[in-house]
């Protein structure tokens, strides 16, 4: 049996004390897995700034590490470097550098325009303090023009100093490593880790995979949506599913295996536990 390689898990800050409270409950039972960090993401212009630093710290109070999100659209550099310089003070030594979603409406895109241009900016004001993660898209962000297209964003923001890599999430395992292997032909040869997905719900999913470009394969979907409102066998199957790819990866040596949570941790621990067993 491959060795397991090092978890990392995601959540979003939480609005509430309650939920708070509870998102450290989760952290707690999540713990157990020794995660070799806990993202925490960060709203679009910086709506959950505040909330994102707090839910960082909180969980750095557990004695884990934490890593906080930066998305930079509708930013300005200066509103950037202050919160790079808070992380500092705070000893936190790695962040997720992201685009962001695209501003609507009224709202501009600030001082950034993709996410290269934030990884860049970081490097210019804080050397090489931070260790950079960035996204990727195995089966390709829904505004590419083309893969070329899709495989040299990577490539500049890899090039402007991002240290690594962390896919959306996917169901088609081939695509993965299709990618990762498109990105080593163009000498992208940093830590590209695949992030996972378990299956809570069919509407949540679907409306997360339209959002992001991810697939969900037609056999799947059918099979999902034969539960119905059956939630609790839907949930058994789909750790049957996420199981099954998640040993895939491990078989085949992916650097680590990164958990979208939703802040939730009993069915990522169902599937970590069957990795282990």
């Amino acid at each position: 049996m491959p060795q397991i390689p090092p978890f990392s898990f995601e959540f979003f800050p939480p609005r509430t004390e309650e939920g708070s409270q509870n998102l450290l409950q989760t952290v707690d039972k999540l713990n157990a897995f020794n995660p070799e960090f806990y993202s925490v993401t960060f709203g679009a212009g910086g709506s959950t700034k505040e909330k994102t630093i707090e839910t960082v710290v909180d969980i750095m109070g557990t004695g884990a590490a934490a890593v906080p999100h930066v998305s930079c659209i509708s930013s300005t550099k200066e509103e950037i470097k202050v919160l790079l310089n808070d992380y500092q003070s705070k000893d936190i030594k790695r962040i997720v550098a992201l685009r962001g979603d695209n501003p609507s409406g009224v709202v501009s895109y600030g001082d950034f325009k993709y996410a290269n241009e934030l990884v860049e900016f970081i490097r210019k004001e804080t050397g090489d303090f931070f260790q950079i993660e960035v996204a990727a898209y195995p089966e390709f962000h829904p505004e590419s023009l083309s893969v070329k297209n899709d495989i040299d964003s990577l490539q500049r923001k890899i090039n402007a100093g991002a240290n690594g890599a962390i896919t959306q999430f996917f169901f088609n395992v081939d695509a993965y490593f299709k990618f990762v292997e498109d990105c080593q032909k163009k000498s992208i040869n940093v830590p590209i880790v695949p992030g996972v997905m378990p299956i809570y719900n069919i509407k949540q999913l679907s409306r997360f995979a339209g959002n992001c470009g991810a697939e969900i394969p037609r056999w799947l979907k059918m099979r999902l949506e034969n539960y119905d409102d059956d939630i609790e066998s839907l949930r058994s199957y789909g750790v049957d599913i996420i199981s099954e790819l998640c040993e895939t990866l491990v078989q085949y040596k992916v650097p680590g295996i990164h958990f979208y949570t939703l802040n939730k941790s009993a069915i990522i621990s169902k599937i970590i536990n069957n990795l282990q067993n």
